[in-house]
């Protein structure tokens, strides 16, 4: 983040903001069964009734079709209140907790209870999905939240700050609108916990903030996600695995997102007939008016960065398709490199764009250590037939998550987990992850005074030590020979 000056204003607005959500975390009804299952349907309501603003926001944002809109960020959002909703009562249960015998008699509890007032700073590319899917979690944990949508995306900022406002608890749920300033002075408040995507750089910034308060973090960062391409054994799983990796790449968001592929890694021998598969599943994908089926790059600046990427002397001689930029409609063709430099900003940034540099290798297996000379990426991708290549990939290589023939589908099941490793993030979310992210499981335990062990005080000999010896072993026979005599302490 740049720094920029603070409006006192928006200081003031944000502390007072800060201060009611608060409040009304510690009047307890966050915490209440009836609280977190009315807003989670509200919020059910609010994606229901206004997918029509939510989608014409995306369009005016990023150019998106109003089916790409539902498919990636309306759909997925229902999808997960609706499966909050179904496990609240169970999520919110406690789960018996097992203890030694030697703490007989007793009992013990797991009980997840919330962390109080949270702050959730969501990316422009997704910029309903990324600040509603972890709100889902918070809502459902019973925390106060405070949402930062980026100012990349001003229509959607706009329409989630007017939807919020009218469906949900705004005493408990606020967004707060603004641009750098705005996020720092958001920063510089007490959290009890901070969920950020968007870019490791910022990632930084929002950890050095947090480490003033010891605030616990959650960062969904991204890095680049490579494909593996093999030589699939028929047309038909050639065919159908083009289509998975352009809608991966250039379907989704035009390429800017954490999770799109980011580039290929193939065998040399196969590079040519991979570069012809992909030019035709382009066009039958995309059609000639491309503009109606890919989103358009978020802002001119995003627009030059990808701009100076192509412009590498070396990188503009590696294009074997596309290539055509249209600055004044922020679109770029989908664009397929063959062998840029691995030292160019291409292979060394995350593109977050529609450029798809493919990598050629003498052997397959030799992206096992391609993959590994990179930061660990937030996803894997492996389009083989070979059991052997998956189980090698799988082993040796580290990621959020690695999926074979497929891509993104991690990123919609409930049942998984998601998030990344080392520089692509750590914390996890989705399903119950995202209620799990936003609770501390708290031990209750319970004792008798019926039993007392009186080897557990002071004062000290060697008969308490070999007690203890066996205690923590959990040789009770041992101490019920030591205790009666019949073994040697």
């Amino acid at each position: 983040m740049e720094s920029q000056s603070h409006s006192s204003d928006d200081t003031t607005m944000i502390a007072e903001s800060v201060r009611e959500v608060r409040q009304t975390f510690s009047s307890g009804k966050t915490r209440e069964e009836s609280w977190r299952r009315e807003q989670l349907k509200r919020l059910l309501s609010l994606l229901l009734e206004r997918e029509d603003d939510i989608c014409r926001a995306l369009g005016q944002d990023l150019g998106k079709h109003h089916v790409e809109s539902y498919r990636d960020e309306v759909g997925p959002l229902i999808k997960s209140v609706n499966y909050a909703l179904q496990g609240l009562k169970k999520w919110m249960a406690g789960r018996k907790a097992e203890l030694p015998l030697a703490a007989f008699p007793a009992s013990a509890q797991l009980v997840p209870e919330p962390l109080g007032v949270v702050l959730i700073m969501s990316s422009w590319n997704f910029p309903f999905g990324l600040c509603l899917e972890p709100l889902v979690g918070a809502i459902a944990a019973g925390n106060g939240a405070v949402i930062k949508p980026s100012e990349l995306s001003p229509v959607s900022s706009s329409v989630l700050a007017e939807l919020v406002h009218a469906y949900l608890d705004t005493t408990a749920i606020k967004i707060v609108q603004g641009g750098v300033s705005v996020g720092e002075q958001l920063l510089q408040q007490k959290w009890d916990k901070i969920f950020f995507t968007g870019g490791a750089k910022v990632g930084r910034v929002v950890m050095t903030a947090a480490a003033r308060n010891l605030t616990p973090v959650a960062l969904e960062l991204g890095g680049k996600c490579p494909a593996v391409v093999d030589v699939l054994s028929s047309s038909w799983d050639q065919k159908i695995a083009m289509k998975r990796i352009l809608s991966a790449k250039f379907g989704t968001c035009a390429g800017q997102a954490c999770i799109a592929i980011d580039y290929i890694l193939v065998e040399k021998k196969f590079s040519s007939t991979l570069v012809e598969l992909l030019k035709t599943a382009i066009f039958s994908m995309f059609g000639e008016n491309q503009k109606e089926n890919i989103a358009r790059i978020i802002n001119k600046s995003h627009f030059s960065r990808l701009r100076n990427l192509l412009n590498e002397p070396m990188v503009t001689n590696s294009i074997v398709h596309g290539g055509w930029l249209d600055e004044d409609n922020l679109f770029i063709e989908p664009t397929l490199l063959l062998d840029p430099p691995v030292n160019s900003g291409i292979m060394s940034e995350e593109i977050f764009g529609p450029l798809l540099p493919i990598i050629t290798l003498e052997r397959i297996e030799d992206s096992i250590e391609f993959i590994n000379s990179m930061p660990r990426p937030l996803a894997i991708y492996a389009f083989t037939n070979s059991e052997g290549l998956k189980k090698k990939l799988s082993s040796r290589t580290s990621s959020g998550s690695i999926v074979f023939n497929d891509a993104i589908i991690q990123y919609v099941a409930d049942s998984f987990p998601f998030g990344g490793v080392g520089e692509s993030g750590f914390g996890r979310y989705h399903g119950k992850f995202s209620f799990e992210v936003f609770s501390h499981e708290k031990v209750i335990a319970r004792r008798s005074f019926l039993v007392d062990f009186w080897f557990r005080y002071p004062p000290w000999n060697d008969h308490k030590l070999q007690l203890f010896k066996s205690a923590y072993v959990f040789d009770y026979l041992g101490i019920l020979l030591i205790l009666l005599g019949l073994k040697k302490s």
